[in-house]
């Protein structure tokens, strides 16, 4: 017992050094994008551990009461100019599933039902789920999914600080600004335990967080409660994010992963080009910076990349209403999408 936990400590701290390494070389999103980094690497030497429930939920928790805090009465009246944007991402997600399938079919080889689930932007419990269940071959898909989080994580908030769109912050987040109260950080964890339990209940995907950033974001949108979470306790929940996003690599075989590796790779690049195209035009229609519709139309995970719009200076309430809207229509439709794909193509056959 005592190694198990020796094991995950060492895990942690490395994580953390991969951070702290990136924030001295002045990485932007440094603590989230050098720990999984680190982890990943530490992965490689057969060592790492697997990442307890409870951490996991912990990480999610503190990010989403992060997230919420972004929530102020000033970001909700300006919604207003978003519903042309959102619009706009739902054409983008097809164009995006199109293009990406579209290489991995005709250029990899692929079978289209494999195709089509890697392909999709994002939702990667539902993505799984509906492979497993549809006898698709998870592991590829899983990493053209992975890879495509990962590269974002690594290189995207070092792009969008190249570009001139946002804040360079390696600093711990929410350094400078008003600090929450004790009783208010208290309301906001422990309310969102309580709704992340009902969403479990509701088999919802990442229910802490979820319930995490609801309950900060009613309360700060009402100002019930006010300023920031502690940064060290906030710059923590992204170190061991970091090692839940490098974990979702571990246990690929090395075959497997070289493979599929080229292929993902030219997919991701694909679907990057697709979805800077409508992040492009998102911008001009919405009146937001690049650097806001870039983040809102990468097609990477709801939690990293709001929790990138957060720590890079962005809008993270732009940038999460669009990945919301994307991981809830993704994880609505698929299933019957692929239903109805397989019933067409079974009918074809007979």
């Amino acid at each position: 017992m005592m190694r198990l936990v020796l094991a995950h400590l060492v895990q942690i701290l490395i994580a953390a050094l991969g951070g702290l390494v990136f924030h001295w070389l002045g990485v932007p999103a440094a603590w989230l994008s050098g720990a999984a980094v680190a982890a990943v690497l530490w992965g490689l030497t057969g060592r790492a551990v697997t990442m307890p429930h409870a951490l996991a939920d912990a990480a999610m928790m503190v990010s989403g009461a992060a997230m919420g805090a972004a929530v102020t009465p000033a970001a909700i009246s300006a919604m207003g100019r978003y519903p042309g944007s959102l619009i706009m991402l739902v054409i983008a997600i097809v164009a995006i599933s199109y293009a990406s399938s579209f290489w991995l079919v005709r250029v990899s080889g692929w079978r289209r039902l494999d195709a089509l689930l890697a392909s999709a932007p994002g939702a990667l419990s539902t993505v799984i789920a509906v492979a497993i269940d549809r006898k698709a071959d998870v592991a590829s898909i899983a990493i053209a999914q992975n890879l495509r989080l990962f590269v974002l994580i690594a290189l995207l908030p070092s792009i969008v600080v190249v570009i001139g769109g946002a804040e360079h912050s390696s600093a711990l987040v929410g350094e400078g600004l008003p600090i929450q109260s004790p009783e208010g950080m208290a309301i906001i964890l422990l309310g969102g335990i309580a709704l992340g339990a009902v969403f479990n209940r509701l088999r919802v995907a990442a229910p802490i967080l979820l319930g995490a950033t609801i309950m900060s974001s009613v309360s700060h949108g009402t100002e019930f409660v006010t300023g920031v979470i502690p940064p060290v306790i906030a710059t923590g929940g992204l170190v061991l994010i970091g090692l839940f996003i490098a974990e979702r690599f571990r246990n690929i075989q090395r075959s497997t992963l070289k493979n599929a590796f080229l292929a993902a790779l030219g997919s991701f690049a694909v679907a990057m080009a697709v979805a800077t195209i409508f992040a492009g035009l998102a911008a001009w229609l919405a009146g937001v910076s690049f650097a806001n519709s870039l983040i809102a139309f990468a097609p990477g995970g709801l939690e990293a990349m709001t929790v990138l719009a957060l720590i890079l200076g962005l809008d993270p309430l732009y940038v999460g209403i669009h990945h919301l809207v994307r991981f809830l229509g993704i994880g609505l439709v698929l299933p019957f999408l692929i239903g109805w794909l397989q019933r067409g193509k079974t009918a074809a056959a007979e």
